[in-house]
């Protein structure tokens, strides 16, 4: 049985009593993030709207986000990827349970020194995948090629954030490429592992 958002008190400054909110616009104020399912359109422009928002409210205070995603989408991913890089400050990334596909790449766009991931959480890197079934022969030519580029894009930054050569990082996006916590450490998607 599903049991909703919880509410929790929150007591806004100046106010006597406190008024009941759901706990990630609490936790928004701490400026904990969250990316718990797989991502779209409208998870990334969500995720956006966050780190932009908060961004102005202080451009030194760091923002943590918490990672336990499948993956999704291959350009909603890269925006919320360079949005984290174009905003002032930094983005600790937490892996929390999945960080797989663009979630691993999200969490690899965290904050240099500052990505983490829990002991048991699971990393997987692989290339993009193709939409295509029933496409006409034309179709399928341009969306290969679009494809290639975007996976050029996406071997490029883990190359650049992991400092992995660029033949390694390739061969491992050949195929899905789990990792335990230590060996997305070892890899340097991560750069620690919790300790509890």
């Amino acid at each position: 049985m599903p049991i909703g958002v919880p509410k929790v008190p929150f007591r806004t400054p100046g106010e006597r009593n406190p008024t009941w909110i759901d706990i990630y616009n609490r936790l928004y104020r701490e400026r904990l993030i969250f990316l718990g399912q797989a991502i779209d359109s409208n998870v990334s422009n969500q995720l956006i709207g966050l780190f932009v928002y908060l961004s102005s409210e202080s451009d030194t205070k760091d923002l943590y986000l918490l990672i336990n995603s499948p993956g999704g989408w291959v350009i909603p991913g890269i925006a919320i990827y360079d949005t984290m890089q174009f905003v002032r400050p930094d983005i600790q990334t937490i892996c929390m349970g999945l960080a797989a596909s663009m979630g691993s790449f999200i969490l690899v766009g965290g904050a240099i020194t500052k990505r983490l991931a829990f002991p048991h959480a699971r990393v997987m890197i692989h290339q993009p995948a193709a939409g295509f079934y029933e496409a006409q022969t034309s179709e399928l030519i341009l969306e290969a090629e679009e494809l290639l580029k975007l996976r050029e894009i996406l071997t490029r930054v883990y190359v650049q954030r992991t400092g992995k050569p660029l033949w390694a990082v390739s061969e491992d996006m050949e195929r899905d490429t789990f990792m335990s916590a230590t060996e997305a450490q070892a890899y340097g998607i991560v750069d620690f592992v919790a300790v509890g």
